[in-house]
């Protein structure tokens, strides 16, 4: 088989043939183009492009809240679990949190938005030192968020720091980075301040040992809050030592006030030209245990300050109890004082979503506090809005909370327009929010169980004055159950696990009071018209226990039934969720009532003073030389008091 060889010639004449190469015929085509190109040319020159010195832009996507995604959401609930013995040079499979949902939910928004402005802008962050302060632009408000941050179960104060410490890591293998440690000096920080100097210098040297601190790539700030911002380095330092001398020097101070929010304000303006300038990566560690006195006034602009120049900011907090803003507990000040800590660490969601009332019948003290699973809402939003992350670092074991469940049940982060405009959306919720916002049960007293009964005349005094409270909470509680039972043919439009649970507890538990509440007061009544007789002769003590059995007539048994259907519904639905655990115990709690007979002793009285004699209390610590439980004798009357 020959193959054919193209001689020079022939090429030429294939090239022109295909207008390549331009021969004598096309000299006019070739004319024309250059000449087109070249008007083009010289029209672009009149142009001026300009580089900017900046790398890191922002964009600012502003929507209007009535043409917005209404359903847009983001994941706030990376819950997790990282230990505090890991390798530094690498994370858990777990850390790698998928962001396809939400990529895919941000893409939709955009398109929606870019229809209804017509156009995006990009703004460059302005070079310069100057203090940004003051309220966002409504616009800015609007603008829905895309994170990978929120709430993570650490697992102590080392975890969290090991958590931190990996973050810091993939940071500063991609650009020099300034870590700004923010301390909260309220004297119940003493011993985390401790916990922290002591991790924060073996973080570092492991950095080093990684050589991802070589040519001072890391740099590091200090800076302490209460009611005041103190910055302690002056300038940033690039010495181990140098930093943890800082942490170890933070004197506790007893302000009863934490301005988080003005202090990472102050700390982001402070150093703003490590971002600018230098164009340093920058995180800001803030350390506390509280929610923030200033959050009301301070969050919205602090999220614009750091947002707008890329500030990542974490925090090692306490977990927010759920639905509750205050946490008391018995603490000793460093001078020695016992005191009643008074501590706002909650509550996690902006509204008020949980119903304030006591148990009856059954403790329920200890579900005062109960864990919500996530960190308080403000300091957890401004994580979550910055790309950073809430890391809890207190261990709560008592209740059967799973962070993997909960992860289905996350706060509302979206901007505030958003939240009212769902709750006014679905009467359900919007009932409950009347509700919480109305009604605070919890500060109505139960009415005893108890009633002393030497003879019948005592019995009758005792009885009347358990039925005055009575009253008040019956009231609240017919009011109440109104209410919600008007939000209730909108209950199943609600699409969100967590609001079905706020309202299927809710209503469970109303329900259940009022069951108890007809109940006993129809059990009073009966004892006080027609006293019963002991039949054991020690006996001085009428009680009412709980009973299978319901009394108060056929319309209360159905309220009783009801009650039990919303109540099994939380239980078998949410299960592994803090509404499971408080829908568990009104649930295992009979609705009825009954009389049991029994004996007291009555307090003895002191002659000299007339009052009674208390016993002394006594609290367990464990003595942190020896590790040894120790009992230490707490005063009679303990001040309450911020701490």
């Amino acid at each position: 088989m020959s193959q054919h060889v193209a001689d020079s010639s022939e090429v030429y004449e294939m090239e022109t043939s295909a207008g390549w190469i331009p021969d004598g015929r096309g000299l006019s085509v070739w004319g024309v183009s250059i000449a087109v190109h070249a008007v083009i040319l010289g029209l672009l020159g009149f142009f001026h492009f300009e580089v900017g010195k900046m790398v890191t832009t922002v964009i600012d996507s502003a929507f209007d809240s009535d043409t917005a995604d209404e359903n847009f959401k983001f994941d706030a609930t990376a819950t997790d679990q990282v230990g505090s013995g890991g390798d530094l040079s690498g994370g858990p499979s777990s850390l790698a949190v998928s962001q396809d949902a939400v990529a895919s939910s941000m893409k939709s928004t955009a398109e929606k938005a870019d229809k209804s402005i017509g156009e995006s802008m990009q703004i460059n962050a302005p070079v310069g030192t100057e203090t940004v302060t003051g309220q966002p632009a409504k616009n800015e408000l609007l603008t829905p968020v895309q994170t990978t941050g929120g709430t993570v179960q650490a697992g102590g104060v080392e975890g969290a720091i090991d958590r931190i410490a990996y973050e810091l890591v993939n940071q500063l293998r991609d650009k020099k980075t300034l870590v700004v440690w923010l301390f909260d000096v309220s004297p119940s920080l003493t011993k985390r301040r401790a916990q922290i100097a002591d991790r924060v210098e073996n973080i570092y040297k492991q950095l080093n040992q990684l050589n991802v601190t070589s040519d001072k790539a890391l740099k590091t700030g200090i800076a302490v809050f209460g009611e005041r911002t103190t910055i302690v380095t002056p300038d940033p330092v690039d010495e181990i030592e140098d930093v943890v001398k800082a942490v170890r020097g933070i004197k506790s101070e007893e302000s009863g006030k934490e301005n988080v929010f003005t202090a990472v304000q102050t700390v982001a303006n402070k150093w703003l030209n490590y971002r600018t300038k230098q164009q340093r990566a920058m995180t800001i560690i803030v350390v506390t245990d509280e929610a923030g006195s200033d959050a009301e006034a301070q969050l919205e602009a602090t999220i614009q300050l750091t947002k707008r120049y890329g500030m990542k900011c974490f925090v090692i907090g306490e977990g927010a109890p759920l639905g509750r803003k205050q946490v008391e507990s018995m603490f000793t000040l460093d001078n020695g004082e016992t005191v009643i800590g008074v501590m706002d660490r909650g509550p996690e969601s902006y509204f008020q979503e949980r119903l304030r009332m006591a148990y009856w019948g059954v403790g329920g003290g200890d579900l005062d506090s109960i864990p919500s699973g996530f960190g308080p809402y403000a300091l957890t939003r401004l994580c979550a809005e910055t790309n950073g992350l809430y890391l809890v670092s207190d261990v709560d074991n008592k209740f059967p909370i799973d962070p993997i469940v909960m992860r289905s049940y996350p706060p509302d982060y979206r901007p505030i327009p958003f939240l009212q405009k769902d709750i006014e959306s679905n009467l359900a919720k919007r009932a409950v929010f009347e509700v919480c916002k109305k009604y605070q049960v919890d500060n109505i007293p139960i009415p005893t169980d108890r009633f002393p009964s030497e003879n019948d005349t005592v019995l009758r005094q005792n009885i009347g004055e358990a039925q005055k409270p009575l009253a008040e909470l019956d009231y609240n509680l017919d009011g109440i159950l109104k209410m919600l039972e008007s939000g209730e043919k909108d209950r199943a439009k609600i699409q969100e696990p967590r609001w079905r649970a706020i309202y299927d507890l809710a209503m469970g538990r109303v329900l259940a009071m009022r069951v108890r509440s007809y109940g006993y007061n129809m059990m009073l009544a009966e004892m006080k018209a027609a006293p019963k007789r002991f039949e054991k002769k020690e006996s001085n003590l009428w009680m009412l226990k709980p009973s299978k059995d319901i009394t108060s007539g056929p319309a209360t048994k159905k309220m009783a039934n009801k009650a039990q259907e919303y109540l099994k519904r939380v239980i078998d639905e949410h299960s592994g969720t803090p509404w499971a655990v408080l829908a568990e115990r009104e649930y295992s709690t009979q609705l009825g009532w009954e009389w049991k007979e029994g004996t007291y002793n009555p307090q003895p009285q002191n002659m000299g003073n007339g009052k009674d004699k208390k016993a002394p209390k006594f609290v367990e610590e464990i003595d942190p030389k020896t590790g040894k439980k120790t009992k230490r004798q707490l005063p009679d009357n303990p001040v309450r008091r911020e701490i």
